[in-house]
């Protein structure tokens, strides 16, 4: 059975990931409840939450949404960078970054919502959407093997990296797809491997073909332990049979579980909405190229897809509406795709240092002491080990 209400909506947000999240919140938050909002899920967001890294910066994260202790397991103070040959180089901030839970972060977000009146029915999938001549949405849902539809005047479609909302409308074939540079990752969640608590660990070389390797702290006893692998790799080295292989590294691993999926890794200049449909999240291709990282990117990407939602709503004519979809993209591009954009074209420039160089750079780092060890002496020494890559890099350093 379903739970909505009613059926029909002034905005309907399919996924209930940070994106969603944010976007439901700041729609009603900023318009005082004046728009009725529907969140959609095909799961509950707080049990069964997509795996990830869930590891933020303080500073970035708390812009957008308050820290609270319910879904903080601990604090991060530096990273380890890791060359082939086993160097160590260590950037340490003290408590500069944290490690989230996840399901009880999208719980916090969800709660924050439902105080502000937002509908919601997860376990939920939308199978569809319909445009119609007045210019409405039809959402298709699928439950326990029923069917509903739901009408909206917007649609925010924050489900993941792809198309799988629009791919059938041929009015959004130039539309942003979700797929820029999709990259294969894959991970475990293990017991028994020796770590630093507040440290996390990346590990480099040609054996990720373009990605890198991690060893994330979640709780003291688990860690996630992954890769993701550059495009390039694809289709003859797979991201599982990697991930087999990273994991000999650690012998003592207990795997709890395994995950793994695309990760959206590039920035388009596509248009992120058009005809009351606005994508957010990964489903407009919203993550870091390079670090892969995403959780406050999607919620950066909700908070601008709001803004933009609230003022097509308040637009009398399709020129202010119009307006207010271009300004969708132009909020993102400003805030952080403007960047992600030089980054990802000196993505390339990064991928290509050897792992002779890579060595190199790791241990001359090492013999650094931590105090010495700013992101900036990190970065220049790896550029010192490859002068080649300022050239390579030229965009990026604009």
């Amino acid at each position: 059975m379903f739970n909505f209400p009613i059926k029909s909506y002034d905005v309907v947000v399919c996924g209930a990931g940070p994106a969603g999240l944010k976007a439901a919140y700041e729609i009603l938050q900023r318009s005082g409840g004046c728009y009725s909002v529907l969140l959609l899920d095909r799961k509950f967001p707080w049990k069964e939450p997509v795996i990830c890294a869930e590891a933020v910066s303080v500073k970035a994260f708390s812009k957008y949404w308050p820290v609270r202790q319910r879904f903080v397991r601990g604090n991060l103070s530096g990273v380890y960078f890791v060359a082939p040959n086993g160097a160590k180089a260590e950037f340490y901030k003290k408590d500069c970054a944290l490690q989230l839970n996840r399901a009880e972060l999208h719980r916090d977000m969800f709660e924050a919502s439902e105080k502000l009146g937002v509908a919601y029915d997860f376990a939920t999938k939308v199978s569809k959407l319909e445009r119609l001549d007045n210019g409405l949405w039809n959402v298709l849902v699928e439950k326990d093997g029923e069917r509903a539809t739901v009408t909206a005047r917007v649609v925010v479609d924050s489900t993941g990296p792809g198309d799988k909302l629009t791919k059938h409308l041929p009015e959004f074939a130039d539309f942003e797809d979700g797929k820029a540079d999709l990259e294969p990752a894959a991970f475990a969640i293990v017991e028994g491997v020796e770590h630093s608590r507040e440290h996390i660990e990346l590990y480099f070389g040609s054996e990720f073909f373009g990605g890198y390797g991690w060893v994330f702290p979640r709780d003291g006893i688990e860690v996630n332990l992954g890769l993701v692998l550059g495009r390039e790799a694809l289709p003859e080295h797979s991201a599982r049979a990697a991930l087999d292989k990273f994991l000999e590294k650690f012998p003592t691993a207990k795997i709890k579980g395994i995950y793994g999926g695309p990760i959206a890794c590039g920035q388009s200049r596509k248009q992120v909405a058009k005809f009351g449909l606005f994508k957010a999240g990964d489903s407009a291709s919203t993550v870091n190229p390079i670090s892969r990282s995403g959780i406050v990117e999607a919620i950066k990407s909700g908070y601008c897809t709001a803004l933009s939602v609230l003022e097509w709503l308040a637009a009398s004519d399709e020129t202010g509406r119009a307006a207010a979809e271009r300004a969708a993209f132009d909020r993102w591009f400003e805030l952080q795709g403007k960047t992600h954009l030089r980054i990802a074209k000196a993505k390339k420039g990064f991928n290509s240092i050897s792992d002779a160089k890579l060595n190199k750079a790791a241990t001359k780092l090492s013999k650094y002491s931590r105090e010495e060890s700013s992101i900036f002496k990190i970065f220049f020494t790896v550029l010192a080990t490859s002068p080649s890559l300022i050239w390579k890099m030229r965009s990026f350093l604009k």
